[in-house]
């Protein structure tokens, strides 16, 4: 079995394996660079496997930066019927793209 781990970030949770291209909320980290993040709420080296509560204690995941980009469009529509009350908004969430280096 593979190494894996459960990383938090952006308030969403992610299962991530050495190699993966992820997704996740902007970083405020320049592409090329490195991140590491700490908020580790599972990892598996395999074998065994390690539940923190809610963290992982010295559990970290390495990632590469890779670039920004945007992601799909959210639309919120709001309408109040028989009352022509309408209110279209429209979102854009800035992603970063990464690459998971290493889970230790």
């Amino acid at each position: 079995m593979e190494a894996y781990a459960v990383l938090e970030t952006g308030g969403k949770q992610t299962l991530v394996r050495v190699g993966d291209k992820i997704e996740i909320e902007k970083l405020s980290v320049e592409p090329g660079q490195e991140s590491v993040l700490d908020t580790v709420c599972a990892v598996s080296d395999g074998t065994t496997l390690k539940v923190g509560a809610p963290y992982v204690e010295g559990a970290k995941v390495t990632l590469a930066i890779d670039g920004v980009k945007r992601g799909p469009k959210v639309i919120n529509f709001k309408a109040k019927r028989r009352k022509g009350s309408r209110r279209k908004v429209g979102h854009r969430q800035d992603l970063t793209v990464a690459t998971v280096k290493a889970i230790a």
